[in-house]
């Protein structure tokens, strides 16, 4: 069993692909195997959050994810803890290993309540898992609304229920009955499944772990992958600033000019060798006096064939002007914010877009939802509704890789396996922190790294710095862009 962290790098399964993974193993053991590994697994991780419970209640539905439970309360009560059962659902309609393990959990004398046992130390959602995206209602909703408002821990089995795992959007009327600050865990089973990195599920999931129940050598395609820790960028001894690559940030149009400069910080702080700031406010100081390295160009003079180009930050309308020549010279290109919106409004800067992927992808978008959606001619909720397939078409469309930004962003290329990124938090949700991504980005393209790389490791490092940030220092995106969380007096 390991415990899924932001330094773990593994393979993510969508629900058919972990089907076809269960529906393969299970042929080759014996009948009830996997139920029993899988019930096992659940009250291992069960005793080490609630070592002392005295009572656990384990919510039972009424697919194969009950059997986990009903089995998981088999062991436990075998232990000597008393386990609580609610069920939904008729005994002659469980699969053949539910039946199974709801008989083995009788005959270990766990008892079977109507309602939940008023007070308990563990509360356990066996209730939907994998087998159903259909939104709770009746008595399960009201179980999962008593979890969600409680004091004791909740772990769920395989995903939180109400959860897609294919995509992380949580059932609305679930998601509307709010949820108490409860600690949160849930034991991925066989696979480690997407929706649990993206959307509401780092929310809805907690603390993540995974149990691949002795099936380690099963060779599925993944569906998306969690990248690790990135490898770091390191400078050699007999290097210069040339070395490490030039980044030009245009963008600040008229009372903007700070997202420009957060983006140009970021990319020094980053590790840049040079960045030059193309602000287009034509009042705009010459000089910064934060970061007088920080070297300000009017954008007509830059010679962008050999720079990183970030464009878009606080660029209003005026950076739609630059546009054209932009895309058709930049080197390597980030494009964010204002770009993409005047890229998204003119089917001919789509098309010079397009035309950049020629030979390969040398360009990183970094939407938000808003503006994927303006992109896709969509709206948000349809990108926020299946945030893998909203990035993968993004990345498919103009040939670019896409950073898909929100609670687990999306990193997609043309072709090839997404990636979701594991690090950040609810700080980032603050002016400017986009700016500063803009900037990592930046500064990892100029340094060499291919777009993908460079998009996968400023989206982790990012985050990272939020995720490390003190409780008791308000992050700002000025402090962000500065590479290095504060220390707390």
């Amino acid at each position: 069993m390991l415990r899924i962290t932001a330094a773990t790098a593994a393979d993510l399964f969508d629900i058919a692909a972990t089907r076809r993974i269960e529906e393969t193993a299970a042929k080759a053991l014996p009948p009830h195997t996997l139920m029993q590994r899988a019930g096992l697994a659940v009250a291992r991780l069960a005793m080490a959050l609630a070592p002392h419970a005295r009572v656990i209640w384990v919510a039972c539905g009424p697919g194969n994810n009950g059997g986990d439970g009903f089995e998981a309360a088999a062991q436990l009560q075998r232990r000597g803890f008393r386990t609580v059962v609610t069920r939904i659902g008729e005994d002659d309609r469980l699969p053949a290993d539910a039946q199974a393990s709801l008989r083995r959990a009788q005959e270990a004398g766990v008892i079977f309540a109507e309602t939940p046992p008023t007070h308990y130390e563990l509360a356990v959602d066996a209730l939907l898992g994998i087998g159903s995206v259909r939104p709770p209602s009746g008595a399960m909703l009201d179980w999962l609304r008593q979890m969600a408002s409680g004091v004791a821990p909740v772990l769920n089995i395989d995903t939180p229920s109400g959860l897609d795992a294919d995509t992380g959007v949580l059932a609305e009327n679930y998601l509307q009955a709010g949820s108490a600050q409860v600690r949160r865990v849930c034991l991925s089973l066989l696979t480690l499944k997407p929706g649990l990195f993206t959307a509401h599920g780092r929310d809805a999931a907690g603390e993540v772990w995974f149990d691949d129940l002795g099936i380690a050598d099963i060779v599925e395609p993944p569906t998306a992958r969690l990248p690790g820790i990135p490898a770091a960028l390191l400078r050699q001894h007999a290097s210069h600033k040339g070395s490490y690559g030039d980044v030009a940030v245009i963008g600040g149009a008229p009372g903007m000019a700070g997202a420009a400069l957060l983006a140009g910080s970021a990319a020094l702080n980053a590790g840049a060798g040079r960045v030059f700031v193309a602000l287009l406010d034509p009042g705009a100081p010459a000089l910064d006096q934060v970061r007088p390295e920080l070297m300000f160009r009017r954008a007509d003079t830059l010679d962008l064939s050999g720079m990183t180009v970030v464009s878009g930050c606080g660029g209003g309308a005026a950076v739609g002007e630059l546009l054209p020549h932009i895309l058709r010279t930049a080197d390597t290109l980030v494009l964010d914010a204002d770009a993409l919106n005047c890229i998204a409004a003119d089917p001919a800067l789509q098309g010079l877009l397009k035309a950049r992927a020629s030979s390969g992808p040398s360009t990183v978008l970094t939407p938000h939802p808003l503006e994927a959606a303006r992109l896709l001619g969509s709206n948000t909720g349809e990108v926020q509704r299946d945030r893998l397939a909203a990035a993968h078409e993004l990345a498919k469309r103009f040939g670019a890789i896409v950073a898909l930004k929100g609670s687990g962003t999306v990193i997609a290329q043309p072709d090839g396996i997404p990636v979701i990124n594991p690090t950040g938090n609810a700080r980032l949700a603050t002016a400017g922190t986009g700016d500063v991504l803009a900037g990592m980005v930046g500064a990892a393209l100029a340094a060499g790294l291919a777009p993908m790389a460079a998009a996968c490791e400023a989206v982790w490092r990012h985050g990272d710095l939020a995720d490390r940030w003190p409780d008791e220092v308000p992050l700002t995106a000025g402090a962000l862009a500065g590479g290095c969380p504060p220390v707390a007096r």
